[in-house]
């Protein structure tokens, strides 16, 4: 009697094993970091900062000699170092991210090497987690720990094995699969590929968003080594990163002027649903009238300011989407702006774009990128057409995908 009740007991525990789904990743992409890699990112950074100055100091963009428009081209302003993995411009960090990462346990330090969990979410490629104990880890965990409210996740992103070198990367152990966890109870397993890259895994919005109580309680995801990639030269397993992408962030900064359609204007922060606004209407290339059906309001940081040839300026995140010259839509995250409903082709801002504004166009001559946070707002969805004018430029709607 006693064999059979254990016997039943392991094959209920395989059923359940067998019902949590399996997931390959969605997309990859290879890493090539190296000493060279970096060099050549300081130098062009450096020529390209040269031009920024000039601009800022009057010079039109038109003005500029070839070598110097090159040199722009070469310039990612939101990247402070060559080992960023996000940089400081907004993306969905704006508004979500985990609160606090924990392990079950880590390497000690070894020299000016530390291997602490914090590590595998500071968004840097050179910084790693090692798991503590020996043998491969088979078990150990990393936990990440999220606000009751906080922008809902659709991607996990995870870097594989030490990625900071080839050599490293070849000679530590890396995750094969790892159990995810959702507040403790099981969610799915990620079977990884055994390459010195990303790879993204999409899931079904995970989180409440924003629409939540202040009181709502924090959340956990764990992530649970189940097997491993052997590595040359130690049993040590290694995870880089692994961190995040998903909805509920984008938005204009308080202040934005939003044309309504009996031709005056209102604050953004100030909208109400109901309030009748312009759109442009692309094929009769008119200004039209629709009624606000959604709006959102979020606190972000990492915002940007983008400035034009008459002195016009607008502050947004970087995944809104703007009508462009020989470009249609485009963002300076167009990848992230690919989530929203009509944006599935979308271009990149550049320097020196025309952006198409309710009376004409007009040029991009420089972007900052602003510290600290700040309240933004959008509209979500309207009763006609897919964009509003927001200080006098035609600019997005962001009606997030289900």
């Amino acid at each position: 009697m006693k064999q059979i009740f254990i016997i039943g007991l392991i094959l209920i525990s395989q059923i359940g094993f067998s019902q949590i789904k399996e997931m390959n990743p969605t997309s990859t992409s290879i890493l090539d970091l190296s000493v060279q890699g970096e060099k050549d990112f300081k130098k062009n950074q450096e020529a390209g900062m040269i031009v920024m100055k000039k601009l800022s100091n009057g010079v039109k963009y038109d003005d500029l000699s070839q070598e110097d428009k090159d040199a722009l081209s070469k310039v990612d302003e939101t990247l402070e170092s060559y080992w960023d993995i996000i940089g400081g411009g907004c993306s969905w960090y704006c508004g979500g991210g985990p609160k606090e990462v924990t392990a079950s346990s880590f390497l000690k330090t070894q020299g000016a090497n530390n291997y602490k969990p914090q590590n595998a979410h500071d968004l840097n490629y050179k910084n790693a987690w090692v798991e503590g104990v020996s043998g491969y880890g088979i078990g150990e965990n990393l936990i990440y720990t999220f606000d009751g409210a906080t922008a809902r996740i659709t991607k996990i992103i995870i870097v594989n094995g030490y990625v900071k070198s080839q050599t490293a990367w070849k000679n530590n152990s890396r995750v094969k699969k790892l159990k995810v966890f959702i507040n403790d109870k099981p969610y799915a397993i990620l079977n990884l590929q055994d390459i010195r890259g990303s790879q993204s895994f999409s899931v079904a919005p995970i989180g409440k968003g924003w629409n939540v109580p202040k009181e709502e309680p924090d959340w956990t995801m764990k992530f649970e080594i189940l097997d491993v990639y052997k590595g040359l030269k130690y049993d040590d397993v290694v995870i880089s990163e692994i961190y995040f992408d998903g909805i509920d962030v984008h938005c204009f900064a308080k202040g934005t002027k939003i044309q309504l359609a009996n031709q005056t204007s209102k604050n953004i922060e100030n909208l109400k649903i109901g309030d009748i606004v312009s759109y442009k209407d692309f094929i009769t290339q008119k200004l039209k009238s629709a009624k606000i059906e959604k709006l959102e309001k979020v606190v972000h940081h990492g915002l940007v300011t983008y400035k034009f040839e008459s002195g016009i300026e607008i502050t947004s995140t970087q995944d809104h989407p703007f009508t462009i010259q020989d470009k249609g839509w485009a963002s300076l995250k167009p990848e992230k702006s690919k989530q929203y409903k009509g944006f599935e082709y979308i271009d990149k801002i550049n320097i020196g774009d025309l952006f198409f504004t309710a009376k004409g166009t007009d040029k991009l001559i420089a972007i900052d990128y602003l510290k600290g946070e700040h309240e933004t707002y959008t509209i979500s969805k309207l009763s006609a057409g897919d964009n509003f004018i927001a200080n006098g430029l035609i600019v997005g709607i962001e009606e997030i995908k289900n």
